[in-house]
């Protein structure tokens, strides 16, 4: 089998990368990424790239079609990753995630790729009450970042078919560690500030309810994405919540679990920041049911204990990691400042 991994070089992708070499060792895997953060690497003593057989560099929105050529799965990563940057370059996320995104996937379906595996997420639920989300709740994006998410999902149902499998995971928020560390996510960045400096500083009011999920936990669930196959009561186009009920968690828990692991941690709370619309929990009954031996088994303990050590194996002690390398809009600007990239995010050089 031949595999092709798109934004391999994110956050996510070692993960990925690390289960399917485990799960196909005689597999041929193969990585496309743009390199926006090839150089974030975070205590890694090799490159995780080491595992693929073919890197290929790239801008997605200029998908060499060639590289298709003998790949039986796509797995599709590749994504302007967050709301900061949505917010800040709308027009490119939807070009990216969106535009893009489907233009791959029919280049995918024509080249004869069996599987594609698209990175959607729970954020297009947006904003709802405190009943969880199926499948089949109303769709509410509130930035372009999930708007992003729900049109390709949209565009990506009509190409699906029995020869074509399509599986839109619509993840939890990711959190744990990786080699590629990001600190701009709600659970990474408590764990972070605990480390740094003893304090959690929460940007909200706490009350917002997110579903978590450690990237280990997201590279089973494309693992048994990878392989599902059509069926009478499964079609061809499946989109499904990946996740489970534990990991529902308002925001100010979170912060007191990591305070819990973290002894001698103070939380903040600002009581006068603007509520959080983005407030979500999510029902993962569909999932648990089609794929119970890769459902997520990697607590919130263990993805907290994991993030602490690795944070401490670097002497990470920067009280200021907001404005840091660790979050990607920051390494975006950095190399727009040096003129590296243009406004729509395309290398000059």
């Amino acid at each position: 089998m031949k595999i092709l991994i798109t934004g391999n070089l994110g956050y996510v992708g070692p993960a990925v990368v690390r289960r399917l070499r485990a799960s196909y060792p005689d597999s041929v895997l193969a990585g496309f990424d743009t390199a926006y953060y090839g150089g974030c690497t975070t205590g890694a003593m090799a490159l995780p790239e080491r595992l693929l057989d073919a890197q290929y560099f790239g801008d997605v929105r200029r998908f060499p079609a060639g590289i298709l050529d003998g790949v039986d799965a796509v797995v599709h990563l590749a994504a302007i990753s967050n709301d900061p940057i949505g917010n800040r370059f709308e027009d490119v996320t939807l070009d990216i995630n969106h535009r893009a995104s489907v233009a791959l996937a029919g280049s995918a379906k024509a080249a004869g790729v069996k599987a594609f595996v698209f990175a959607s997420s729970c954020s297009m639920y947006g904003s709802a009450d405190d009943s969880p989300r199926t499948e089949d709740s109303p769709l509410n994006p509130l930035t372009a970042y999930a708007r992003s998410k729900v049109y390709t999902e949209r565009d990506l149902e009509p190409l699906a078919s029995a020869g074509f499998v399509v599986t839109s995971l619509r993840f939890s928020t990711a959190c744990g560690w990786s080699e590629r560390l990001r600190l701009d996510l709600v659970l990474n960045d408590f764990v972070a500030g605990a480390v740094a400096s003893g304090e959690i500083s929460i940007l909200s009011d706490g009350s917002p309810w997110r579903p978590l999920i450690d990237v280990k936990d997201m590279a089973r669930a494309i693992d048994w994405a990878i392989v599902r196959r059509a069926e009478r009561d499964v079609p061809a186009f499946l989109a499904v919540n990946v996740g489970r009920e534990e990991a529902n968690c308002q925001v100010k828990d979170l912060a007191q679990a990591v305070a819990s692991t973290i002894p001698g941690t103070r939380v903040s709370i600002n009581k006068n920041a603007p509520p959080d619309k983005r407030s979500y929990r999510v029902n993962f009954d569909l999932y648990s049911k089609l794929a119970p031996a890769h459902r997520p088994v990697v607590g919130l303990d263990q993805s907290i204990h994991e993030l602490k050590s690795g944070l401490e194996s670097l002497g990470f002690r920067d009280r200021d990691f907001r404005d840091s390398k660790y979050m990607r809009l920051n390494i975006l600007t950095e190399l727009r400042k040096q003129g590296l990239l243009d406004d729509k995010l395309e290398w000059t050089t």
